[in-house]
């Protein structure tokens, strides 16, 4: 585990694992890199593919810092911090993965001018990117209200959630208010190869087909699974890491 001070002096961790070429891995809302890629072995897959893993932990989230202090969650503040993480590391030439709140980072990060050679966006559809909408009025409901939120089952899983990863409310309702929303015209001037992938039963931000048909050079695939259950199964990890190696062949 290593750390860096991002723009604004938070301290933000990152795990790296194996050699070779830069591969960049974003994990999504209430996770952490530990969650999202170790734990299922995909990191672990690209690794063996001949690259270097860099997996940060996203501000709010593991062990990177966790501000309480709305003025630390600006918006687009989460892209800025991989930003920051790119320029302490040197890196020109990277590929650049991200599952649900790491993909519409990605995405921001590409938008305010990013250029991956690879990119690839897990869990994410036209509409996680375009509006935060009611999926982020039930995160915010659950953090705030626990069983007493409108959906009491949501509330109850969010919860426990926050518990096992030791999150704090303050934190994840800044990384809520830090949400910037991408234009239809943003996505299209995406021209990055790009893998849009979900699990079969995984609609929670928009249709994965929806939004490679928005992008000028991408691919939707489904996985088996939900949100939830897609990361720990095989066929994302071969799917992200075929998809990489597409650039070597």
């Amino acid at each position: 585990m290593s750390r860096f001070q991002s723009f604004d002096g938070v301290s933000i961790a990152y795990r790296t694992l194996g050699e070779g070429w830069p591969t960049i891995l974003l994990h999504g809302f209430l996770a952490s890199a530990e969650a999202n890629w170790f734990l299922p072995g995909i990191a672990a897959a690209v690794a063996a593919a001949g690259r270097k893993v860099i997996a940060p932990d996203l501000r709010g989230h593991g062990r990177s810092d966790a501000p309480m202090d709305p003025a630390a969650w600006p918006g687009d503040v989460l892209a800025r911090d991989q930003e920051a993480l790119i320029a302490h590391l040197h890196l020109k030439d990277y590929d650049l993965v991200g599952y649900s709140l790491g993909a519409r980072t990605a995405v921001r990060m590409a938008v305010r001018g990013a250029r991956p050679r690879r990119l690839v966006l897990g869990g994410m559809g036209e509409r996680g990117l375009m509006a935060a909408g009611a999926r982020a009025a039930m995160f915010e409901d659950s953090i705030r209200h626990g069983d007493a939120a409108r959906d009491p089952r949501a509330g109850r899983r969010v919860q426990a959630m926050m518990a096992a990863g030791g999150l704090k409310p303050e934190a994840m309702l800044g990384v809520l208010t830090s949400f910037t929303p991408t234009i239809a015209a943003e996505i299209a001037a995406i021209d990055i190869p790009t893998l849009v992938i979900a699990g079969q039963r995984d609609d929670d931000n928009g249709s994965v087909e929806a939004l490679a048909a928005m992008m000028p050079d991408a691919r939707g695939v489904r996985v088996p699974g939900d949100h939830l259950s897609a990361v720990m199964e095989p066929a994302l990890a071969s799917g992200i890491v075929g998809f990489l190696e597409e650039a070597e062949a």
